[in-house]
Order: C-alpha cells, then structure tokens, then sequence
C-alpha cells in the first residue's frame, strides 16, 4: 500500500502494441514502478527518479482551492460515469499542479489496493478535514458519492470565495497603511537631510513645523533600524502569543467583531459559514449532534465556536435548534426564524442554505462599500503625509523673502 513517502517516478517502454510511452508513476520504489507498469500492460526499458528542480523550486503547495478544484472534477467525473479509480488518473492527469497530481496518485493507490476513499483522506488532515472525510464517508455508505462530492465541492468553492472575499476587506487597507509607513520613511531619511543641509545656511529662524519634520527625520535617520526590528519583533511575537494561547485569540476574536465597519464584515461571514456548513452536513444525513461539532470548528471564531457548542448541549437534551440557537443570543433573527420554518417543514437545509446565500451576498456588498469608502480616505491620508513634509521643507523658503 502506498504511502505519504511516494515519489515520482519518470520512464520509457512500450505498451502491449509496441508503441513507445513515457511518462510519469508514483510509487515507493523503481521496481514497484516496473511492476505497476506491467500491470498496465507498459513494459518500462528505464524507471528512474524524478529530478528535483534546481534550487527546489518546482514544488506548488496546494491551496485549499486546489481542494476544492479537485473535488469538483471527481464529482463530474463519477457522474459522467467513470469509475472511481480511473477518475483520479484523468483529474491527476489534468492538474497543472504537481503537487496536487501527486497527492491524488497516492490517494488512488490507497484506494486501488482495498482501502476506502474517506480512510485514504484521514491519512492526509493537512489537506482534508474531519469534515471533508466525514462527508466522503458518509457519501460511501450510502452509495451516492458523486451527488456527496458535487455537495462537498460546492461548500468548498463557497467557503473559499467567503475567505478571499474577507482577505480583501483585510489587505487593502494593511497594504496601503505599510506603503505610506514606508514612503514617509524614505522622504524622513533620504530627501529631509537634502533640506537640512540647506536651510544650516539661512541665518535664520525655520518654522516650528519645520524643526519638527527635521527632528523625526533627525530619529529617523538615528533609529531606523531599531524601529524597523521592533516592528518584525512585535509582530513576530503576537504571531506566537495568538498560535499559542487561547486567552490571546479569544480576545482578539472579540475585538475584530467591534471594529467599526470590517466587524460587521466579519460577523456576516461567520453567520454564511454557520449556515453554509450546517445546511451541507444536515443534507449528507450526518447527524445533527455531529454536525454542530463539525460547525464549531467551520465558524473561525471563539465566541461563535463557544455559542455552537452550548447549542449542540441543549440540543443533545432534546431542545429544538431554533429554541437553542435563540438562547445564545449572538445569532441575528432571521437564522432563527429561517431555522424555524425548516424545522417546522422538513427542509432545514434548504432554509440554512438560503440563509448561507444571503449572508454571503451581504459579506459581497459590504467588501464592494469598504473598498470604495477607504479608497478616496486612504488617497486623503497619503496626501497629508506626503504634501505635509513637502510643505513643511518649503516653507523656509517661502519665508526667505523676509530674511534677505
């Protein structure tokens, strides 16, 4: 049985007709690879390693919208009739990443030599979590897998639309701030000293505001380099606090929900994910304990993750989901009203699934509104940093009239 220590191989030979093929085989050794070859009906004249690219620079990590791509080709492909074996050659065979190619290799020998889909996956939670091969299981058992994948594919495409959509509503703004740290820090230490050296000749009297600029570049120019490594030092440190202790992201959970604008962005994104995972979890037939704790872990914040959790309590003790959603009181009214309805009906997950849309639709909206909002104030912001230190090294010779 393959394993995550696989590599790719490279060969020639013939097939049955007598043609010459090449191509690529991953497996644990050459003559593993010959042998799996011939089974193919390929007699390999030379079987040999893959060659690294130089300076290791060949290898593509595989993004969770790789994932995603992934298992919406072996949704099409098994629906189309393929089997499940072949699909993962013609989905491999079609990737542009390597990596990926590689990874669904070793996923189809797993599954070639007797091992089930969703075991193969568990083997790799880099790439697949409880989730995703809770699904896959479940999609096995019952014996509609494909219909399972289309579901899984769909969740996936709509929960990474969700986060790039929140990474922009995050970046734009850092990115700017970073760039006019930056420019000013330029002008401070390579155009303000130009200014300096010519006002020493005045004779005169500079302008308080003058005298301010010349002393921050006067500390710019001493302590840049202190500055610049406190800067990599603190963000270094918050990174490790934040991985490290819960106290640290449960309170930094609690103020991006308050941040004016980018929190109510967060908040409707966090609702879309709620209800996104907990409508594809309740139509696979998973069941609805089960599904709230693969919910917790979906929302991507403590206090939510919190609120899950006592909900899948009170609905362990036989109280409705409406009821316990309701009573934690971070949930706006139309999940719970929505919930309602498709408990009353039968259609859960088809209210949920509404209410995912709507929410992500919202998080769309906001996201257009906020890049458009910081746009003219980050332009604004720019102008005063820049146009203030010109202003500031003009001024002196705006006043030298009165000197000479």
């Amino acid at each position: 049985m393959a394993t995550a220590s696989s590599e790719l191989f490279v060969y020639k030979g013939v097939d049955k007709r007598g043609n010459k093929v090449s191509g690529e085989v991953s497996s644990q050794s050459s003559t593993m690879a010959k042998a799996q070859l011939l089974k193919q009906g390929i007699r390999a004249n030379t079987v040999r390693k893959k060659p690294k690219a130089l300076f290791g620079a060949g290898k593509k990590p595989i993004k969770p919208m790789d994932i995603a791509l992934f298992t919406r080709q072996m949704a099409t492909m098994m629906k189309a009739g393929v089997p499940l074996v072949q699909s993962f050659d013609i989905v491999a065979g079609g990737a542009d990443n390597k990596t990926l190619a590689e990874l669904i290799l070793d996923i189809k020998e797993d599954v070639a030599a007797g091992g089930g889909f969703a075991a193969s996956l568990r083997k790799r939670p880099k790439y697949f979590d409880d989730l995703f091969c809770n699904l896959v299981e479940s999609g096995e058992q019952s014996g509609a897998l494909e219909t399972m994948l289309d579901r899984i594919a769909t969740y996936k495409e709509k929960t990474e639309q969700l986060k790039a959509k929140i990474k922009k509503a995050m970046t734009y703004p850092i990115a700017v701030v970073v760039v006019a740290v930056v420019v000013t820090g330029v002008l401070l230490v390579k155009v303000v000293p130009q200014f300096a050296e010519t006002f020493s000749s005045f004779g005169a009297n500079l302008p308080a505001f003058t005298l301010f600029v010349l002393h921050l570049s006067n500390l710019a120019q001493d302590y840049w380099l202190v500055v610049l490594a406190s800067i990599i030092g603190a963000v270094v440190l918050f990174g490790k606090l934040k991985q490290r202790s819960k106290a640290v992201r449960d309170s930094l959970d609690k103020l991006i929900l308050r941040v004016p604008v980018v929190g109510n962005i967060v908040y409707q994104s966090i609702i879309a994910r709620f209800a996104r995972t907990l409508s594809t979890t309740f139509a696979a037939g998973v069941p609805l304990i089960d599904a709230l704790s693969s919910v917790a872990g979906a929302t991507g914040n403590s206090i939510y993750e919190s609120a899950v959790l006592r909900i899948r309590e009170e609905v362990s003790t036989g109280t409705q989901l409406n009821v316990a959603i309701n009573s934690t009181k971070v949930f706006p009214p139309m999940l719970v009203q929505m919930t309602t309805i498709g408990e009353e009906s039968g259609a859960l997950d088809e209210m949920l699934d509404k209410v995912a849309s709507y929410y992500e639709e919202a998080v769309d909206n906001l996201v257009d509104s906020l890049t458009s909002l910081l746009e003219p104030m980050i332009m604004a912001v720019l102008g005063v940093l820049v146009g203030g230190l010109m202003v500031a090294m003009y001024l002196p010779i705006f006043q030298l009239g009165s000197v000479v």
